[in-house]
């Protein structure tokens, strides 16, 4: 019997029947004949390369796998996207390659085989999630493949990063603070000077976009915050909910801002909360669940009313074209992406103690200003 029909039969019983017995009867067949372990790598890629050509890039696919599966799974789909990406006919861009290198070389124990119907198991049930994820929007670059339009990262962004590490790191509130500042001070004058580089060497960047995790637990909150922040830096964020991600419009510059704020302000808020928690139950109080979800909803609604009152700073009128021009250029890209959108809710927002701990905190973190568009 060919490797290849060993490996269509576990299919046709494993991957397009939902019985009880079917995903055993697949992992049986793959368990015994090693020798189709080659042609199932084959297929696995196949997998991810249709995945690609539906508009999901790797980070999202890891995302996916880590939010229904397990670590398994995540290394399986990890090699998976390594194997593949040498057989990529085109250059997909400076994130997607970002997105690889952070996946890094597997290690050598990572999928182990000894117990064969384990991993066959394993691989099937990979196989099974990957081969019912649905189309998303394409997000692939629009520069042209060769373009010096994309500038490298600059050096302030590199202190940006470490200043924000370090805020992270530190168990000194007034340290973080100080960090944090001097993090926001020269996030604020980067996007400045992007803006006043557009505007004198005009180029043909156009505006891009990139998935952010929003994870579970309070899920709604955080989609919440990240909204506010892509507000505030010219940006447009679109949640997805039932995949655990928000779409993230704007310039390259912009969406690195908001990546960057997003993932520190969701830090201090988790630092605040768990200090405020502590001290919620040292005082005999047990509906953590409650308070830890109201907390969340008021600090991203607190952060998104200072963050609209920082866009309120007033720029040089040599800068209000280009950002005008830029903010319609955005709008248009998103409206593309997401002809239909709706809007949705807080729920299960009813704890006044953690509102009121929520919103102190958000008054004490960090927030960067970014310009006013007209």
């Amino acid at each position: 019997m060919s490797t290849s029909s060993t490996v269509d039969r576990a299919f046709r019983a494993a991957l397009y029947e939902t019985g009880d017995t079917a995903l055993d009867t697949g992992a049986s067949l793959l368990a015994a004949d090693p020798v189709a372990d080659a042609e199932l790598t084959r297929r696995g890629e196949e997998f991810v390369a249709t995945a690609w050509r539906r508009g999901w890039q790797p980070a999202d696919l890891v995302r996916i796998v880590r939010r229904e599966l397990d670590d398994a799974h995540v290394r399986l789909v990890s090699e998976l996207i390594l194997g593949q990406a040498p057989r990529e006919g085109r250059s997909r861009g400076a994130r997607w390659a970002s997105q690889l290198a952070r996946l890094g070389e597997p290690a050598a124990d990572s999928a182990p085989r000894g117990d064969r119907f384990r991993y066959a198991t394993a691989v099937l049930e990979l196989y099974r999630l990957l081969l019912r994820l649905p189309a998303l929007e394409p997000l692939d670059e629009t520069a042209a493949p060769g373009s010096s339009d994309r500038r490298p990262e600059s050096r302030m962004l590199g202190r940006i990063r470490a200043l924000l590490a370090k805020a992270e790191a530190t168990g000194f509130p007034d340290e973080a603070e100080a960090l944090s500042a001097k993090a926001q001070e020269l996030m604020a004058r980067h996007s400045v000077d992007e803006a006043l580089l557009a505007a004198r060497e005009p180029s043909a960047e156009t505006p891009g976009a990139c998935r952010i995790g929003v994870e579970p637990p309070y899920e709604q909150a955080k989609a919440v915050l990240l909204d506010a922040v892509a507000g505030a830096n010219r940006c447009r964020a679109v949640w997805n909910e039932p995949l655990g991600f928000s779409t993230v419009v704007g310039f390259a510059s912009d969406l690195e801002a908001v990546e960057l704020l997003y993932t520190s302000l969701l830090v201090q808020a988790t630092t605040a909360m768990t200090g405020a928690e502590a001290a919620q139950r040292a005082g005999g109080r047990k509906r953590t669940k409650t308070f830890r979800q109201s907390f969340l909803a008021a600090y991203a609604h607190r952060v998104g009313t200072r963050l609209a009152a920082a866009a309120e700073t007033r720029v040089s009128d040599d800068l209000l074209p280009v950002l005008a021009s830029r903010a319609v250029a955005v709008a248009d890209r998103a409206d593309r992406l997401f002809p239909e959108t709706t809007t949705t809710r807080l729920r299960g927002v009813h704890d006044a103690a953690g509102w009121e701990q929520g919103s102190r905190a958000a008054d004490d973190a960090q927030v960067g200003t970014r310009p006013r568009l007209p």
